[in-house]
């Protein structure tokens, strides 16, 4: 009789960070087999008093989170580049707590650019918030109502596609050191739906 051979087994969390709401999603990536859905979310904040608390609930939730899920890599949305600073200021802010949190923990942290994300999920680096939650909910069977909440979950659940995609579509567990995300070489959205057709065809982007 072979011996049983253990299937290498990859979980991702991706975080789009924000101080009013904070998208997550988690994925379980089994030997070659595609991506599973474990969990997504959004964490509304709106209520709490200041930022201060803001700042000290994601640090929490992210900890909370992978030491619930132990994912083996966090990848988490940049910061865009906008008009207003004040606005920027705080989604710095919040993006660097996020990675705090998982550096607290030794999980390596990779970043992505909003527009790679977008790219990379739908093939369209200006997608709406409703098409990049179409194509997650064909690739990982999602709910097809989705209310507003569960949009900043998905965007959360993108980041982790993304991270899935750039990584070649075949993530390897890593030890606990810290990675750099330059995306050369990456299969992406495009190679996945050739692959898939059947998974792509009800969640396709014009």
């Amino acid at each position: 009789m072979k011996p049983i051979v253990a299937q290498s087994e990859t979980i991702l969390l991706g975080i789009d960070p924000g101080t009013m709401v904070m998208g997550y999603g988690l994925i379980k990536i089994v030997g070659s087999a595609q991506p599973t859905l474990l969990a997504y979310d959004a964490v509304v904040m709106r209520t709490l008093p200041n930022q201060v608390m803001k700042l000290k609930h994601i640090f929490e939730t992210v900890l909370g989170l992978i030491d619930t899920y132990h994912p083996d890599e966090m990848a988490i949305e940049a910061p865009f580049f906008g008009k207003n600073v004040q606005s920027m200021l705080k989604l710095g802010r919040a993006q660097g707590v996020a990675m705090a949190a998982a550096m607290a923990r030794e999980v390596p942290v990779v970043e992505y650019m909003p527009k790679l994300v977008k790219r990379s999920v739908t093939g369209n680096g200006n997608a709406s918030k409703e098409q990049v939650a179409a194509m997650l909910g064909s690739l990982l069977q999602l709910d097809k109502s989705l209310s507003p909440k569960l949009l900043d979950a998905t965007d959360g659940l993108a980041v982790a596609m993304c991270h899935y995609f750039q990584s070649s579509g075949a993530v390897i567990k890593t030890t606990r050191t810290s990675k750099s995300a330059t995306g050369k070489g990456a299969r992406g959205w495009a190679a996945f739906m050739a692959e898939n057709p059947d998974r792509v065809s009800e969640g396709k982007v014009g």
